[in-house]
C-alpha cells in the first residue's frame, strides 16, 4: 500500500497520514502540527481508496477530527483509537 498524507489546505498544521503498521495492518495517522498525535486502526477489508477519499475530505475541514470520523462513519469503515 503506498503512503497517503493530506496537509490542512492554506498553511494549516493539520496532518492526517494513512500507513501501514509493522505489523501490516492498515493505520491512519493525525497530528495537529503542536501538541497531538492520534492513530487508529483501520478494520480489516476497508478499501483504501474510500479511507483516502474520507482523509482528503476531512483535512479541509475546520474541525479535522470530528470531520474524520464522520467521513469514515458515511462510508462504514470502522476504527479503533491505539494511540492518544
Amino acid at each position: 500500500m503506498p503512503i497517503q498524507c493530506f496537509h490542512k489546505p492554506a498553511g494549516g498544521r493539520d496532518f492526517l497520514g494513512l500507513r501501514t503498521s509493522p505489523l501490516g495492518r492498515t493505520e491512519i495517522v493525525y497530528d495537529d502540527g503542536c501538541a497531538r498525535r492520534l492513530v487508529w486502526k483501520v478494520s480489516e477489508g476497508a478499501n483504501e481508496r474510500q479511507i483516502g477519499d474520507a482523509l482528503q475530505m476531512a483535512v479541509k475541514q475546520a474541525r479535522v477530527v470530528p470531520a474524520l470520523y464522520a467521513e469514515l462513519r458515511k462510508r462504514s469503515i470502522a476504527i479503533e483509537a491505539i494511540e492518544r
